[in-house]
């Protein structure tokens, strides 16, 4: 990322080109106050964009609500597409106005908030905070997080955060794990546990789509405790749909905290693949699984 002047707020210039394209899209609108609201989310949007510009963040405006003048006249959306991230919204604040607006049909479907303050004259705005949250329509300026913990903000959103197993034990599950007799409809086979007896088990699975090979494979995960410390985990990879077996050739390893394969195995007429060990609280481990040069691997931590 390229440095910014100040690590703290960050000052944006609007010229001729960011006015135009304000004008363009407020002359969609046939009332004045909404037209001033669509001019002013355009603006703050354009800051926005200069500011990621600057962080070496690519965005892709057509790919935003707030370039679509229908989305404009039907909702009061100020969104920016960042690459490979998700959505931003960027939300203009008046001159002498302590509060960020935020309204409540922008609450979900964000990666964070950006407040931009504007002058009076609209001839520079100032970025000057950033939320990762929107649970109120009037958030105080005094509450955003400073600009210079923006790209370690970034940063962690990159990095897919590992699925939390021990979190399973008192049924909280992340979005996307389903019960495997949701994910495995009509039911293929039994999530092959070993275990003794089936209390206390946790499990789930998810769809993983190995989207440039075309083709869709379930894994399942499956947890007991064996005393306060350690738990045995049972991982599991199926067909979905009406495939009978694995794609030929398809890979699946189970990495330790460093990466390196400690478990793996190919298909060839496989129905299934499982790994069966054990592990401690705080241990992580990723299971990959990989079909040519294709791979998806998801990382967790017991």
């Amino acid at each position: 990322m390229k440095d910014v002047p100040n690590p703290f707020t960050f000052t944006v210039i609007l010229g001729a080109e960011a006015h135009r394209l304000a004008e363009q899209f407020r002359k969609h609108q046939r009332q004045q106050e909404k037209g001033k609201q669509v001019y002013l989310n355009t603006l703050a949007v354009y800051a926005v964009k200069f500011y990621l510009d600057c962080l070496g963040l690519e965005t892709d405006c057509q790919a935003s609500d707030s370039f679509d003048p229908v989305a404009q006249t039907l909702m009061d959306v100020a969104d920016l597409e960042v690459k490979n991230l998700g959505k931003l919204e960027c939300r203009s604040v008046l001159p002498e106005q302590e509060f960020v607006y935020i309204p409540a049909e922008v609450w979900s479907n964000r990666i964070g908030y950006v407040a931009v303050q504007m002058t009076k004259s609209l001839t520079e705005v100032v970025v000057v905070g950033f939320t990762k949250t929107a649970t109120t329509e009037n958030l105080p300026i005094s509450e955003l997080r400073s600009l210079d913990e923006f790209p370690d903000f970034i940063s962690q959103i990159r990095q897919p955060q590992p699925v939390n197993l021990s979190q399973w034990l008192h049924n909280i599950f992340e979005a996307g794990w389903q019960t495997v007799e949701a994910l495995l409809l009509p039911p293929q086979a039994q999530l092959a546990f070993n275990f003794r007896g089936t209390d206390g088990v946790r499990r789930r699975g998810k769809f993983l789509e190995l989207e440039r090979a075309g083709k869709q494979v379930a894994l399942c995960v499956g947890l007991k405790p064996v005393d306060e410390s350690e738990v045995n985990i049972v991982v599991e990879v199926y067909p979905t749909g009406n495939q009978n077996y694995l794609p030929p050739d398809l890979q699946v390893m189970v990495l330790d905290d460093e990466g390196i394969a400690v478990m793996e195995a190919q298909a060839r007429t496989t129905k299934n693949i499982q790994f069966e060990f054990s592990g401690e609280l705080g241990e992580r481990f990723s299971v990959k699984v990989g079909l040519g040069d294709v791979s998806i691997t998801e990382g967790f931590v017991i």
